[in-house]
Protein backbone atom coordinates (compact mmCIF):
# COMPACT_ATOMS: atom_id res chain seq x y z
CA UNK A 1 0.00 0.00 0.00
CA UNK A 2 1.37 3.58 -1.11
CA UNK A 3 0.30 6.63 0.95
CA UNK A 4 1.30 10.15 -0.86
CA UNK A 5 1.39 12.81 1.85
CA UNK A 6 1.22 16.09 1.27
CA UNK A 7 0.63 19.70 1.94
CA UNK A 8 -2.51 21.77 2.26
CA UNK A 9 -2.25 25.57 2.67
CA UNK A 10 -5.85 26.74 4.46
CA UNK A 11 -6.30 30.19 3.91
CA UNK A 12 -8.34 31.71 7.11
CA UNK A 13 -11.63 33.16 6.28
CA UNK A 14 -10.66 35.80 8.74
CA UNK A 15 -7.56 37.61 10.10
CA UNK A 16 -8.62 38.86 13.36
CA UNK A 17 -11.51 40.15 15.49
CA UNK A 18 -13.90 42.50 13.49
CA UNK A 19 -12.85 45.38 16.57
CA UNK A 20 -9.05 44.27 15.99
CA UNK A 21 -9.42 44.67 12.17
CA UNK A 22 -10.84 48.10 12.60
CA UNK A 23 -8.02 49.28 15.24
CA UNK A 24 -4.80 47.41 13.29
CA UNK A 25 -6.35 46.80 10.09
CA UNK A 26 -6.97 43.63 8.28
CA UNK A 27 -4.04 41.29 9.80
CA UNK A 28 -3.27 38.72 12.07
CA UNK A 29 -3.37 40.13 15.53
CA UNK A 30 -0.87 38.98 18.87
CA UNK A 31 -2.34 37.35 21.41
CA UNK A 32 -0.93 40.49 23.39
CA UNK A 33 -3.65 42.55 20.94
CA UNK A 34 -6.39 39.99 21.30
CA UNK A 35 -6.47 40.17 25.11
CA UNK A 36 -5.84 43.78 25.86
CA UNK A 37 -7.58 46.10 23.02
CA UNK A 38 -11.46 47.39 22.82
CA UNK A 39 -12.70 44.38 25.27
CA UNK A 40 -13.52 47.36 28.37
CA UNK A 41 -17.53 47.51 28.86
CA UNK A 42 -18.67 51.00 27.95
CA UNK A 43 -22.24 49.55 26.93
CA UNK A 44 -25.53 47.96 28.12
CA UNK A 45 -24.27 48.53 31.68
CA UNK A 46 -27.70 48.19 33.26
CA UNK A 47 -27.67 50.05 36.45
CA UNK A 48 -25.60 52.71 37.94
CA UNK A 49 -23.55 51.92 41.43
CA UNK A 50 -25.76 52.58 44.27
CA UNK A 51 -23.12 54.02 46.43
CA UNK A 52 -22.22 56.50 43.88
CA UNK A 53 -25.28 56.75 41.33
CA UNK A 54 -23.82 60.25 39.66
CA UNK A 55 -21.41 57.39 37.65
CA UNK A 56 -21.74 55.09 35.33
CA UNK A 57 -20.24 51.11 36.24
CA UNK A 58 -17.06 51.89 34.32
CA UNK A 59 -16.85 55.55 33.95
CA UNK A 60 -13.86 57.39 32.28
CA UNK A 61 -14.79 60.42 34.05
CA UNK A 62 -14.09 59.75 37.35
CA UNK A 63 -10.41 60.65 36.35
CA UNK A 64 -9.28 64.19 35.85
CA UNK A 65 -7.22 62.78 32.69
CA UNK A 66 -8.99 62.69 29.63
CA UNK A 67 -7.94 60.79 26.67
CA UNK A 68 -9.20 60.38 23.45
CA UNK A 69 -8.40 56.42 23.54
CA UNK A 70 -7.96 54.85 26.79
CA UNK A 71 -5.68 51.83 24.84
CA UNK A 72 -3.02 54.71 23.91
CA UNK A 73 -1.81 53.42 27.62
CA UNK A 74 -0.07 50.37 26.49
CA UNK A 75 1.65 47.82 28.34
CA UNK A 76 5.41 47.73 26.42
CA UNK A 77 6.02 44.27 28.08
CA UNK A 78 2.74 43.73 26.25
CA UNK A 79 1.80 41.44 29.53
CA UNK A 80 -1.67 39.64 28.98
CA UNK A 81 -2.30 36.17 31.25
CA UNK A 82 0.12 33.84 29.48
CA UNK A 83 3.23 36.13 29.23
CA UNK A 84 2.59 37.65 32.73
CA UNK A 85 2.56 34.10 34.30
CA UNK A 86 5.40 32.70 32.78
CA UNK A 87 7.88 35.61 33.52
CA UNK A 88 6.92 35.76 37.00
CA UNK A 89 6.65 31.73 37.22
CA UNK A 90 10.87 32.16 36.12
CA UNK A 91 11.52 34.90 38.27
CA UNK A 92 10.00 32.79 41.57
CA UNK A 93 12.43 30.08 40.52
CA UNK A 94 14.97 31.95 41.16
CA UNK A 95 13.52 33.42 44.20
CA UNK A 96 13.08 30.23 45.20
CA UNK A 97 16.79 29.00 44.76
CA UNK A 98 18.26 31.82 46.43
CA UNK A 99 15.95 31.64 49.37
CA UNK A 100 17.05 27.74 48.76
CA UNK A 101 20.95 28.60 48.67
CA UNK A 102 20.73 30.84 52.02
CA UNK A 103 19.18 28.19 54.27
CA UNK A 104 20.88 25.47 53.01
CA UNK A 105 24.17 27.30 53.71
CA UNK A 106 23.47 28.40 57.18
CA UNK A 107 24.54 32.04 55.28
CA UNK A 108 21.10 33.51 57.82
CA UNK A 109 22.81 32.60 60.83
CA UNK A 110 26.34 34.15 59.88
CA UNK A 111 24.94 37.58 59.95
CA UNK A 112 26.22 39.72 62.72
CA UNK A 113 23.72 40.48 65.30
CA UNK A 114 23.00 44.15 64.98
CA UNK A 115 23.06 43.47 61.11
CA UNK A 116 20.08 40.81 61.34
CA UNK A 117 18.44 43.67 63.49
CA UNK A 118 18.82 46.63 60.94
CA UNK A 119 17.69 43.97 58.42
CA UNK A 120 14.47 42.97 60.31
CA UNK A 121 13.63 46.70 61.59
CA UNK A 122 13.76 47.72 57.69
CA UNK A 123 12.42 45.32 55.88
CA UNK A 124 9.73 43.57 57.65
CA UNK A 125 7.25 46.36 58.30
CA UNK A 126 7.77 47.01 54.77
CA UNK A 127 5.20 44.15 53.63
CA UNK A 128 2.66 45.91 54.76
CA UNK A 129 3.02 48.90 52.73
CA UNK A 130 3.52 46.01 49.88
CA UNK A 131 0.11 45.10 51.01
CA UNK A 132 -1.21 48.65 50.95
CA UNK A 133 0.42 48.62 47.39
CA UNK A 134 -1.59 45.63 46.49
CA UNK A 135 -5.09 47.61 47.34
CA UNK A 136 -4.56 50.30 45.91
CA UNK A 137 -3.54 48.73 42.40
CA UNK A 138 -6.59 46.84 42.55
CA UNK A 139 -8.55 49.81 42.96
CA UNK A 140 -7.16 51.58 40.07
CA UNK A 141 -8.13 48.13 38.05
CA UNK A 142 -11.46 47.93 39.47
CA UNK A 143 -12.18 52.14 38.51
CA UNK A 144 -9.98 52.83 35.68
CA UNK A 145 -11.03 52.22 31.96
CA UNK A 146 -9.26 50.98 29.32
CA UNK A 147 -8.08 46.77 29.44
CA UNK A 148 -4.70 48.10 28.37
CA UNK A 149 -4.45 50.46 30.85
CA UNK A 150 -6.08 48.05 34.06
CA UNK A 151 -4.94 45.06 33.11
CA UNK A 152 -0.99 45.94 33.90
CA UNK A 153 -2.79 47.20 37.04
CA UNK A 154 -4.01 43.97 38.47
CA UNK A 155 -0.91 42.52 37.19
CA UNK A 156 0.89 44.66 39.56
CA UNK A 157 -1.75 44.74 42.54
CA UNK A 158 -0.48 40.50 42.99
CA UNK A 159 3.44 41.93 41.86
CA UNK A 160 3.55 43.49 45.33
CA UNK A 161 1.12 40.88 47.32
CA UNK A 162 4.11 38.57 46.24
CA UNK A 163 6.74 41.00 47.44
CA UNK A 164 4.40 41.07 50.79
CA UNK A 165 5.10 37.58 50.91
CA UNK A 166 8.83 37.32 50.14
CA UNK A 167 9.25 40.08 52.96
CA UNK A 168 7.17 37.91 55.06
CA UNK A 169 9.51 35.08 54.98
CA UNK A 170 12.49 36.95 55.18
CA UNK A 171 11.31 38.03 58.29
CA UNK A 172 10.54 34.22 58.77
CA UNK A 173 14.07 32.98 58.25
CA UNK A 174 16.11 35.92 60.33
CA UNK A 175 13.32 36.04 63.20
CA UNK A 176 11.00 33.68 63.15
CA UNK A 177 7.40 34.55 64.21
CA UNK A 178 8.63 37.63 66.61
CA UNK A 179 10.19 39.16 63.98
CA UNK A 180 7.06 39.86 61.97
CA UNK A 181 4.98 40.77 65.14
CA UNK A 182 7.67 43.34 66.00
CA UNK A 183 7.42 44.34 62.33
CA UNK A 184 3.57 44.76 62.67
CA UNK A 185 4.20 46.89 65.98
CA UNK A 186 6.50 49.24 64.49
CA UNK A 187 4.32 49.75 61.25
CA UNK A 188 1.03 50.28 63.37
CA UNK A 189 3.06 52.67 66.76
CA UNK A 190 6.88 53.34 65.54
CA UNK A 191 6.99 56.94 65.40
CA UNK A 192 9.33 56.68 61.91
CA UNK A 193 6.87 54.68 60.44
CA UNK A 194 3.69 56.39 60.87
CA UNK A 195 4.32 59.23 57.66
CA UNK A 196 4.67 56.27 55.68
CA UNK A 197 1.54 54.67 56.97
CA UNK A 198 -0.25 57.68 56.84
CA UNK A 199 0.55 58.36 53.01
CA UNK A 200 -0.05 54.47 52.42
CA UNK A 201 -3.46 55.06 53.72
CA UNK A 202 -4.20 58.32 52.46
CA UNK A 203 -3.78 56.73 48.87
CA UNK A 204 -6.61 54.03 49.83
CA UNK A 205 -9.59 57.19 49.75
CA UNK A 206 -8.27 58.43 46.68
CA UNK A 207 -10.81 58.68 44.39
CA UNK A 208 -9.34 59.18 40.92
CA UNK A 209 -7.66 56.08 39.58
CA UNK A 210 -5.21 58.08 37.31
CA UNK A 211 -4.08 59.99 40.35
CA UNK A 212 -3.64 56.79 42.46
CA UNK A 213 -1.77 55.50 40.12
CA UNK A 214 0.93 58.21 40.27
CA UNK A 215 0.70 58.43 43.76
CA UNK A 216 1.51 55.05 44.32
CA UNK A 217 3.20 53.27 41.55
CA UNK A 218 4.84 56.56 40.57
CA UNK A 219 5.77 58.96 43.62
CA UNK A 220 5.95 56.39 45.77
CA UNK A 221 7.29 53.15 44.68
CA UNK A 222 9.77 55.71 42.53
CA UNK A 223 11.84 56.45 45.70
CA UNK A 224 11.08 53.70 47.90
CA UNK A 225 12.57 50.93 46.10
CA UNK A 226 15.41 52.34 44.73
CA UNK A 227 16.22 53.28 48.34
CA UNK A 228 15.87 50.33 50.16
CA UNK A 229 16.74 47.68 47.74
CA UNK A 230 19.52 49.30 45.31
CA UNK A 231 21.29 52.32 48.07
CA UNK A 232 20.47 50.64 51.10
CA UNK A 233 20.12 46.68 50.60
CA UNK A 234 22.59 46.28 47.71
CA UNK A 235 24.55 49.15 48.73
CA UNK A 236 25.05 50.08 52.49
CA UNK A 237 23.96 46.21 54.42
CA UNK A 238 25.84 44.46 51.45
CA UNK A 239 29.37 46.13 52.23
CA UNK A 240 28.37 45.63 55.69
CA UNK A 241 28.20 41.78 55.06
CA UNK A 242 24.49 40.95 54.36
CA UNK A 243 24.96 39.86 50.81
CA UNK A 244 22.67 37.22 51.60
CA UNK A 245 19.89 39.60 52.25
CA UNK A 246 20.43 40.96 48.62
CA UNK A 247 20.15 37.39 47.37
CA UNK A 248 16.67 37.43 49.50
CA UNK A 249 15.41 40.59 47.61
CA UNK A 250 16.30 40.23 44.33
CA UNK A 251 12.80 39.81 42.76
CA UNK A 252 12.18 43.40 44.40
CA UNK A 253 14.93 45.19 42.41
CA UNK A 254 14.59 43.61 39.14
CA UNK A 255 11.22 43.69 39.47
CA UNK A 256 11.04 48.03 39.68
CA UNK A 257 13.60 48.11 36.88
CA UNK A 258 10.82 46.26 35.03
CA UNK A 259 7.47 47.67 36.07
CA UNK A 260 8.92 51.37 36.04
CA UNK A 261 9.12 50.76 31.63
CA UNK A 262 5.76 50.04 32.17
CA UNK A 263 5.10 53.39 34.17
CA UNK A 264 6.66 55.50 32.42
CA UNK A 265 4.71 54.59 29.04
CA UNK A 266 1.69 55.49 30.65
CA UNK A 267 2.82 58.97 32.18
CA UNK A 268 4.20 59.23 28.98
CA UNK A 269 0.91 58.81 26.90
CA UNK A 270 -0.81 60.38 28.92
CA UNK A 271 1.11 63.78 29.68
CA UNK A 272 1.37 63.71 25.59
CA UNK A 273 -2.35 63.82 25.21
CA UNK A 274 -2.66 67.45 25.88
CA UNK A 275 -1.76 70.75 27.83
CA UNK A 276 -4.42 69.72 30.45
CA UNK A 277 -3.53 66.30 30.85
CA UNK A 278 0.41 67.49 31.53
CA UNK A 279 -0.72 70.28 33.95
CA UNK A 280 -3.04 67.84 36.70
CA UNK A 281 0.11 65.04 36.08
CA UNK A 282 2.44 67.95 37.17
CA UNK A 283 0.52 68.54 40.05
CA UNK A 284 -0.30 65.10 40.92
CA UNK A 285 3.37 64.25 40.88
CA UNK A 286 4.67 67.72 42.54
CA UNK A 287 2.16 66.63 45.73
CA UNK A 288 2.94 62.86 45.56
CA UNK A 289 6.71 63.35 45.54
CA UNK A 290 7.09 65.75 48.17
CA UNK A 291 4.73 63.85 50.31
CA UNK A 292 6.64 60.37 49.37
CA UNK A 293 10.15 61.75 50.24
CA UNK A 294 9.14 63.02 53.93
CA UNK A 295 7.61 59.88 54.39
CA UNK A 296 10.58 58.38 53.46
CA UNK A 297 13.27 60.04 55.31
CA UNK A 298 12.59 59.09 58.88
CA UNK A 299 13.13 55.21 57.30
CA UNK A 300 15.48 55.29 55.66
CA UNK A 301 17.47 57.05 58.73
CA UNK A 302 16.72 53.68 60.33
CA UNK A 303 19.60 52.15 58.48
CA UNK A 304 21.65 55.20 57.50
CA UNK A 305 21.20 57.46 59.73
CA UNK A 306 22.79 61.30 59.41
CA UNK A 307 23.15 60.29 55.56
CA UNK A 308 19.69 59.80 55.34
CA UNK A 309 18.77 63.26 53.97
CA UNK A 310 21.60 63.34 51.37
CA UNK A 311 20.35 59.59 50.00
CA UNK A 312 16.74 60.79 50.11
CA UNK A 313 17.94 63.96 47.62
CA UNK A 314 19.97 62.51 45.63
CA UNK A 315 17.00 59.90 45.05
CA UNK A 316 14.62 63.16 43.97
CA UNK A 317 16.82 64.31 41.88
CA UNK A 318 17.21 60.85 39.75
CA UNK A 319 13.66 60.73 40.20
CA UNK A 320 12.81 63.70 38.62
CA UNK A 321 15.12 62.98 36.29
CA UNK A 322 13.44 59.81 34.92
CA UNK A 323 9.95 61.58 35.14
CA UNK A 324 10.91 64.25 32.94
CA UNK A 325 11.57 62.01 30.34
CA UNK A 326 7.87 61.45 29.75
CA UNK A 327 7.81 65.29 29.47
CA UNK A 328 6.40 65.94 33.18
CA UNK A 329 8.49 68.38 34.87
CA UNK A 330 7.66 69.54 38.45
Amino acid sequence: MQIDLRTVSIQPQRNAFDHLVRRFGDKPASRYQEGSYDIQAAENLHYRPTWDPDQQLYDAGITRIVMRDWYALKDPRQFYYSTYTLTRARQQDTTEANFAFVESRGLADRLAPELREAVLRLLVPLRHAAWGANQNNTFVCGYGFGTAFTQPCMYHAMDNLGIAQYLSRLGMMLGDVDALDAGKAAWLDGPAWQPLRRYVEDCMVVRDPFELFVAQNAALDGLLYPLVYARIVDGELSARGASAVAMLTQFMAEWFDETRKWVDAVLKAAAAESDHNREVLQGWMAHWNDRAAAALVPVVELVLGADADEAVAAQIAAFKARIHKTEISF
